[in-house]
C-alpha cells in the first residue's frame, strides 16, 4: 500500500490555516492555464478551535511548486484511496518518552520506534489513525483531524504525570493531507508527498520485529517516520520562533527607553531574566539534542530514508528559517550585551556609593572616638600658655 499526501498551507502560531487550495483547470486547444487560489479567509470547520485566528505563514517552496503537483491532482486512478489529513501539534518544549511506557491509555501493541513513540491505532473503530510521539515536544498523527489530535494530547499527553516539559502557551500545529495509492513511487513531487512503493532497506533490523496491526501499510511505516520527523521538526521550530518572537517584542521598547531615559526601564532582576531567556532560546536551538540543521544519525545507512525526510525538510525551509532564528538571536545577543553592559554600571555605581558611605561612616565613628584627643593635641597647649600667663 502506499499513501498521497498533501500539504496545505502552513499553519499560524494559534491554530491550523484552513485555507482553500482550488484549481481552475480550462481546456481549450489542450491545457490552457491553470490558477492556484490560496483563501485566506477562514474556512467553517468541525472543529470550532481550528476557526480562531488564522494567520498565514510566509510562503514555501511547496506553494511556489504548487502546479507541479496538478498531473496528479487532476487525474484520479482506480488505486488512489480516500484523502485522509495528518495533523502535528506541538505542546511543550520537550517530552519525556519514557512516561509513555506504563501509560493505562494507550493500546498495549504501542512501542518505541526510534527517536519516536509509535501507536499503529488510535481513534474509533473503523476511523483508526496512527500516532508518532516526538521528544521534542510535537505529535504527528496520521489519518487523524485536530479534533482527535487534540483529544490525543488530552486523554494521552495530559495524562502521563511529567512527560511535558515547559509546556507552550499555545500548541503550534501543521496540517497534511493524503491518500493510499499502491502504484505510485514515494517522492515529494510540487505540494504532495506521495507515500508509495520504497526500496528494500540496506539495513533490514531498522524495521521493528513482529509488527502489530497498524492503521496504514506496514511496507511504508519507516517512510512515514521519515516524513514525520521532517514535520514535527518544522513545528518544533515555529514553537521556537513564537517565543524569540515574543522576547523581541518585549525588548522593542529598550532602545527608545535608553535613547530618552538613558535608563533601561526594567529592574535589575528582569534585566537578568531576560539574559537568561535568550540564553535558552541558543541552547534550545543549537545545544539540544534536537538539532534542526543536522540530519539524524538514522538515517546515515539509509540514502532512501533520507532522501524523504531531506526533501520534506527543504520543502518546509526548516535550514533557511533556522539560520534565520540565529541571526535574530544574534542581533538579541547585542540587546544582551547592553543589558550586561548596564547591569555592570549599575553594580559599579553601587559599589561607589557603598564605599563613599563606609568612608564617611568610619570618618564620623573616627571623630566620635578621637575627637577630644585630636582636640586637645591641637588647642590645648595654648590654653595651658594662657593659664600659665593668668597665674604669674
Amino acid at each position: 500500500m502506499s499513501a498521497l499526501y498533501t500539504i496545505l498551507p502552513h499553519t499560524s502560531r494559534h491554530s491550523a490555516n484552513r485555507g482553500i487550495l482550488s484549481f481552475i483547470y480550462k481546456n481549450k486547444q489542450g491545457v490552457s492555464g491553470y490558477c492556484r487560489h490560496h483563501s485566506t479567509s477562514k474556512v467553517p470547520s468541525e472543529n470550532p478551535l481550528s476557526d480562531a485566528k488564522v494567520k498565514p505563514k510566509s510562503t514555501t517552496p511547496l506553494r511556489r511548486s504548487a502546479s507541479a503537483s496538478l498531473p496528479i491532482r487532476s487525474n484520479p486512478t482506480p488505486t488512489r484511496g480516500v484523502i485522509k489529513p495528518i495533523f502535528t501539534l506541538a505542546t511543550a518544549e520537550r517530552y519525556i518518552l519514557s512516561r509513555l511506557r506504563t501509560h493505562p491509555d494507550l493500546p498495549a501493541r504501542s512501542q518505541a520506534l526510534h527517536e519516536s513513540w509509535w501507536i499503529p491505532k488510535w481513534g474509533e473503530p473503523g476511523k483508526e489513525g496512527e500516532v508518532f510521539v516526538f521528544s521534542n515536544g510535537s505529535i504527528v498523527c496520521w489519518g487523524l483531524g485536530e479534533a482527535e489530535a487534540r483529544r490525543f494530547t488530552k486523554e494521552v499527553i495530559e495524562r502521563a504525570p511529567g512527560i511535558e516539559v515547559s509546556s507552550l502557551k499555545e500548541p503550534e500545529t501543521e496540517e497534511l493531507e493524503f491518500a493510499v495509492d499502491p502504484i505510485e513511487p514515494t517522492r515529494l513531487q510540487g505540494d504532495l508527498i506521495v507515500l508509495g512503493q520504497t526500496s528494500p532497506l540496506n539495513e533490514p533490523d531498522l524495521m521493528p520485529k513482529n509488527l502489530p496491526p497498524m492503521a496504514f501499510p506496514a511496507e511504508t511505516l519507516l517512510a512515514r517516520y521519515a516524513y514525520s520527523q521532517a514535520l514535527s521538526r518544522s513545528t518544533s521550530l515555529s514553537a521556537l520562533e513564537v517565543s524569540l518572537d515574543d522576547y523581541l517584542t518585549s525588548m522593542a521598547l529598550l532602545p527608545h527607553k535608553l535613547a530618552t531615559t538613558g535608563k533601561p526601564g526594567m529592574g535589575r532582576t528582569q534585566l537578568i531574566k531576560k539574559l537568561g531567556e535568550l540564553m535558552k532560546f541558543r541552547q534550545l536551538l543549537n545545544l539540544n539534542r534536537e538539532n534542526f540543521s543536522e540530519v539524524p544519525d538514522f538515517y546515515w545507512s539509509e540514502p532512501e530514508l533520507e532522501g524523504y525526510f531531506k526533501s520534506l525538510a527543504a520543502a518546509l525551509e526548516i535550514k533557511a528559517r533556522t539560520a534565520s532564528f540565529n541571526d535574530k538571536i544574534t542581533y538579541a545577543a547585542e540587546a544582551q550585551s547592553t543589558l550586561r553592559q548596564l547591569l555592570t554600571e549599575s553594580s559599579t555605581h553601587s559599589m561607589e556609593l557603598i564605599i563613599i558611605a563606609l568612608i564617611a561612616v568610619e570618618v564620623v565613628i573616627a571623630l566620635i572616638r578621637d575627637g577630644p584627643e585630636l582636640w586637645h593635641m591641637a588647642f590645648g597647649s595654648d590654653e595651658e600658655e594662657d593659664s600659665k600667663s593668668a597665674h604669674v
